[in-house]
């Protein structure tokens, strides 16, 4: 099975996630087999009274990613649910943008495992997520 182009993933979003998750912004930049790097914004909605992105945020753009490196391992979209979304957050995510990449670390027949590195603008690690899904 061939991996989706970045094009393809971009074209999925508002078709598969909900109305505000395609809203936040995310622009996929880049896509492999298993992979996706993702921009989002940071929108003034976004931060919180401590002036950063809040952590809400930032976890679901993790997984949204995720859902979108499933699709680019696939070839397709398959229904899917997160059992497990486990998130440490270094440093506050500050800037006009983060970067997301996303990588699956082990697909199976029912379960998938994956790894998010959240990243400020200048690249430096801001939160790290880990997550399980089971393949429906």
């Amino acid at each position: 099975m061939s991996s989706l182009s970045p094009q393809d993933l971009q074209a999925a979003l508002p078709r598969i996630f909900a109305p505000w998750i395609a809203g936040m912004g995310l622009e996929v930049l880049s896509s492999a087999p298993g992979e996706v790097e993702l921009r989002l914004p940071v929108k003034p909605e976004f931060v919180h009274v401590g002036g950063v992105m809040c952590g809400q945020v930032a976890m679901a753009a993790a997984d949204t990613a995720m859902v979108l490196a499933m699709m680019a391992e696939l070839g397709e979209f398959k229904p899917m649910t997160t059992v497990q979304l486990q998130t440490s957050f270094l440093r506050p995510v500050s800037g006009p943008f983060c970067l997301i990449r996303a990588k699956v670390l082990r697909s199976g027949k029912s379960l998938a495992f994956g790894s998010i590195d959240i990243l400020n603008p200048d690249e430096r690690l801001a939160a790290q997520a880990t997550t399980t899904y089971a393949l429906l």
